[in-house]
């Protein structure tokens, strides 16, 4: 039997956003993307590096996942310790996104910032653009495949789309191969339907996850 995570859909970016603040003379560019990879996070890093190499810090934080199966980081790149990453990351983890990267790229202006000032600024940096970037979801769903008798295809059908499944074309041999797609939280349901509707008949089993983003 296959019980639902409780964490299969959560919010994502939906699109780069890019927000620029000011702090003293200085100059903050935010930049908030979508990473559902470490290396998404990093790639948009170092895009941004090559985008604005005269720049005086690229900092970052990411968190790719979410709820227990997030993995985090950041970097304060030259900024005293604690003063940019850490603020920044902590405007993610408040945010509610997951697979989430947020770079923050300074132009020095000539009036040092003291680590308060930096601290509020790259907090202010780091809630501009994520209060500014658009939300989508990502969902992960599950196939769902077994095995029917002619017979009791076409209830296999019923009960797996009344339950939330989509059900594809079947593979006709000597029986009818099935496969349901299906939200993760509902998969547990279509499973059971499915078994009830065909008296035991019919079993279906997880062969695997497709992640969804969407709008």
């Amino acid at each position: 039997m296959y019980y639902a995570h409780t964490m299969s859909a959560y919010p994502v970016p939906a699109a780069r956003t890019e927000i620029t603040t000011k702090a003293g003379n200085s100059t903050f560019l935010a930049v908030a993307d979508r990473a559902a990879t470490v290396e998404d996070a990093r790639a948009l890093v170092a895009d941004l590096r090559r985008r604005f190499p005269d720049a005086t810090h690229h900092c970052f934080a990411f968190a790719v996942g979410h709820g227990a199966t997030v993995t985090h980081g950041s970097s304060d790149d030259g900024e005293p310790s604690g003063t940019a990453g850490r603020p920044i990351l902590a405007v993610v983890n408040g945010s509610g996104l997951g697979d989430v990267a947020v770079v923050v790229v300074r132009y020095f202006g000539g009036a040092k910032l003291g680590t308060g000032g930096l601290v509020r600024a790259y907090t202010e940096a780091a809630q501009a653009v994520l209060g500014a970037c658009p939300r989508t979801r990502k969902v992960t769903r599950l196939r769902l495949v077994g095995r029917s008798p002619y017979a009791l295809f076409d209830i296999v059908r019923r009960a797996a789309a009344a339950a939330g499944g989509d059900v594809g074309d079947g593979d006709f041999g000597a029986d009818v191969g099935i496969t349901v797609v299906v939200d993760e939280e509902s998969a547990t349901t279509v499973v059971d339907q499915v078994s009830e509707a065909t008296a035991g008949t019919v079993r279906l089993v997880v062969d695997g996850a497709i992640e969804e983003v969407r709008g």
